[in-house]
């Protein structure tokens, strides 16, 4: 018999041992998901994590136990309670990063989202119309400021009362308004209600140092009460606008987009980007939209008090908001309420969301 012969069967033999490796050694297994019950969004962050200023990041970093800090090739990395399962993120600020910031965290294979809860938790202008500084306010609609076409005041028909207009129209607050794709998102009404209902006894922060911008705004009641909370809603834009002008164009577009259903009564910069991510990430079945909140507590006024210049109260603000640490301390106060009534009630909440007839239970 030839050499040949003999050696043809061995490899053979030897290919099929190969084969039949025991799957230890093969290539490790990946790692199961980390579940998550609720992610905390954050959008920015001043300075270092701890020790110093805070952002809106630093207070639920000091105050929880986040002990695994994530790798997150994005604006700031994750923070991970594994007993609790929350997850804390910063987003960056505007729409841009925080669509993209949401986006990569839900489509990131180490967490399972699916029935995570999404609390959007950051500081905001507020009109004085409505509320204070420090004061809380949990949206329902959150408009979009940016989507739109734009004419220059100074060059607008003489009948319009805004150079802006919805696209796809032909003038302002056209009556023919096309239907949202992008300026309007509407949270889970119930869940909202459910998150106001349950956080709307709590005394806010009220520092002496808010006394002396509130009494300022002597034509607005709301504006000089101290910090409490209220249901408001959102408008969400790129640009930090600022002024009685555009806060009222601010009321008239969140009252169009909405067939007046919803109150303009915080400003910001992220909401609409982020509701647009996880749009997108329900209709993939990586998260639930019905399970976001947004709360926006007020830093700053959206103009400023009689007897002040727009330009003059913006570049004050400039130099640091009067309501920033009293915002900050009710965005955590009014969040970990909601927060931790989710996760100690898991049994409840994990296979649907609350609403408010669950207050009356026990």
């Amino acid at each position: 018999m030839s050499r040949s012969s003999f050696v043809a069967p061995a490899l053979a033999l030897c290919f099929g041992a190969l084969l039949a490796l025991p799957a230890a050694l093969a290539a490790p297994a990946t790692p199961a998901p980390k579940e998550v019950r609720a992610v905390l969004v954050t959008m920015f962050e001043i300075g270092e994590d701890r020790g110093d200023q805070a952002g809106e990041f630093q207070l639920w970093l000091e105050r929880r136990e986040l002990t695994e800090r994530i790798a997150f090739p994005a604006h700031h990395d994750l923070y991970y309670d594994p007993a609790s399962k929350l997850l804390v993120m910063v987003t960056g600020i505007g729409t841009a990063k925080a669509a993209a910031s949401v986006m990569m965290l839900g489509m990131d294979p180490r967490f399972d989202l699916t029935r995570a809860y999404w609390l959007v938790a950051g500081i905001s202008g507020v009109d004085p119309e409505d509320a204070s500084i420090g004061s809380a306010a949990w949206a329902e609609y959150l408009v979009d400021g940016d989507l739109a076409h734009e004419i220059d005041p100074r060059e607008m028909p003489e009948d319009w009362k805004y150079g802006y207009l919805a696209r796809y129209t032909d003038e302002p607050f056209d009556a023919d308004r096309p239907e949202p794709t992008g300026e309007l998102f509407r949270l889970n009404p119930a869940l909202t209600e459910w998150a106001y209902q349950l956080t709307k006894d709590i005394a806010l922060p009220d520092y002496e140092s808010l006394a002396g911008t509130r009494e300022r705004y002597t034509e607005h009641p709301k504006a000089q009460k101290p910090p409490f909370v209220l249901k408001g809603d959102n408008l969400a834009a790129l640009t930090f606008w600022h002024g009685e002008i555009l806060n009222d164009w601010a009321n008239d577009w969140v009252d169009y987009w909405t067939d007046g259903e919803g109150e303009f009564v915080t400003s910001a910069m992220e909401e609409t980007g982020t509701m647009q991510s996880i749009t997108w990430l329900d209709r993939a079945g990586r998260v639930d939209r019905d399970r976001v909140m947004v709360l926006r507590t007020a830093s700053n006024y959206t103009m400023p008090p009689p007897g002040v210049s727009a330009a003059e109260n913006l570049l004050a603000e400039n130099e640091g908001y009067a309501g920033l640490d009293a915002s900050l301390e009710s965005a955590y106060l009014v969040g970990s309420r909601v927060i931790d009534t989710l996760l100690a009630n898991w049994d409840r909440y994990g296979p649907r969301p609350p609403t408010p007839a669950d207050l009356a239970s026990p």
